[in-house]
């Protein structure tokens, strides 16, 4: 097995951790984070103590609330931070219980890959075909749903089976003929032990090396790409916030502050507002409150422009003519709440940082995570994944979500609980 770190991209990843409960996710990121020495001494020390000269507890570091520790599972997302002679990570670690899907898909939404953890134990790799748990498919889709560009498969726990090749080539079999199912492109699936730290952040002496040849999950994420904004084409900017110079409400110039989605904006650019369809021509550029010549995309811009506009927070500053406002699109729901979704009722969706009323007009189909088929539904259990046709109180400059992941997603909110309740990937605008 080659020890050779793989070249790749240096910047910060963020990956999350995904799987069913105690596939051993708390441990592996502890695994990771102990062996990268980003514990603090005092932390290590009370781990220490509490183990009282048994192995460490690694779980016990991203396990942070109270009822984690009680119960012995993940509910909220849990960040975590450590750092190689070669990049910097960011962790989340997302809840494995069906329950706290929801979070999962918090976790998600901002990833750059996903590291999706197996547990050999709980499948039976002499069956044919191999059945994979629920939720191991149901993350994977999600994650490849909400466009997690890197999707990477650690099977765990190989320390605890009596034939380890076997097993791990029946798994990864079994895994490789559902991504191909459901268009997942798969990143690499690695085996690993995180309890014992086998292939993890190191190879060890298992004897694992007379039959796999591959990167540890370490190397292999520090070859991961992380995810980049375009920045040629056409401009697209949520307004987040309008900011007023100098005192009084005369005529000052106003700055329309946000976070460029794609595309990027300099001084002489003409631009048009959404929803309202006004044009005007950028005056001036600014960046971290300095006027710059440019600003790209995945940076927040201040867009000053040569005339005043009716602009507020939700709006969106984009290319004229590159998108348009409908009532209406298709789009896949992620349904998050314990109330199914229904036909005809009112609901908050809430598109970059603008709240409209919206109802579901149609249910398409339900997807079926089983055989990845399209199946006739009336309504949306907790946490299934179906398509659907939104109709919004007022017009949307929605985008595919496969193009954009800013301008493409939408979340929808309770109004009697004011829960969120599910998450949109629009499909296609319909006018």
């Amino acid at each position: 097995m080659s020890s050779a770190t793989p070249v790749g991209d240096h910047r910060a990843l963020r990956f999350l951790t995904a799987g069913s409960v105690d596939d051993g996710k708390s441990t592996l990121i502890g695994r990771l984070l102990f062996d990268s020495r980003a514990i603090l001494a005092d932390q290590l020390d009370t781990l220490e103590k509490k183990a009282a000269g048994a192995p460490i507890d690694l779980s016990l570091l991203t396990d942070g609330l109270e009822a984690e520790r009680e119960q012995g599972i993940t509910i909220d997302v849990a960040y975590r931070y450590f750092a190689t002679r070669s990049r910097k990570f960011i962790i989340a670690d997302a809840p494995g219980h069906e329950q706290y899907t929801r979070n999962m898909v918090t976790a998600a939404a901002g990833s750059d890959a996903a590291v999706v953890l197996v547990d050999i134990t709980k499948l039976d790799t002499h069956a044919t075909p191999l059945v994979l748990l629920p939720q191991t498919r149901r993350h994977s889709l999600l994650a490849h749903l909400l466009r997690v560009p890197s999707i990477v498969f650690a099977v765990n726990k190989l320390d605890a089976v009596a034939d380890p090749r076997q097993a791990f080539e029946a798994v990864s079999v079994a895994l490789r003929a559902f991504a191909e199912q459901g268009g997942i492109a798969v990143a690499g699936i690695v085996p690993v032990s995180a309890l014992r730290g086998d292939n993890v952040t190191q190879v060890l002496d298992t004897g694992w090396d007379a039959w796999y040849q591959g990167p540890t999950l370490l190397q292999l994420l520090e070859s991961l790409p992380a995810s980049q904004e375009r920045t040629e084409g056409d401009l697209l900017i949520p307004v987040q916030y309008v900011a007023r110079e100098g005192e009084g409400t005369g005529n000052q110039p106003r700055t329309l502050w946000g976070r460029i989605a794609h595309g990027s904006v300099k001084a002489g650019d003409e631009v048009q507002i959404f929803p309202s369809g006004e044009r005007a021509v950028v005056a001036e550029v600014r960046l971290a409150g300095s006027v710059v010549d440019s600003v790209q995309a995945g940076q927040s811009a201040g867009v000053v422009l040569d005339r005043q506009l009716d602009v507020s927070r939700g709006d969106w500053i984009a290319t004229p003519a590159s998108i348009h406002a409908t009532p209406s699109f298709a789009a896949t729901l992620a349904w998050l709440d314990t109330e199914p979704a229904v036909v005809g009722r009112k609901y908050w969706v809430r598109h970059g940082n603008r709240w409209v009323q919206a109802r579901i007009s149609s249910i398409e189909s339900r997807l079926d995570i089983h055989t990845l088929e399209a199946r006739d539904a009336n309504e949306l259990a907790v946490n299934e994944i179906g398509h659907v046709v939104i109709e919004t109180q007022q017009p949307l400059p929605v985008e595919a979500y496969v193009s954009n992941r800013s301008g493409g997603s939408l979340i929808i909110v309770d109004p009697t609980t004011n829960r969120t309740s599910g998450a949109l990937l629009v499909a296609s605008p319909r006018a």
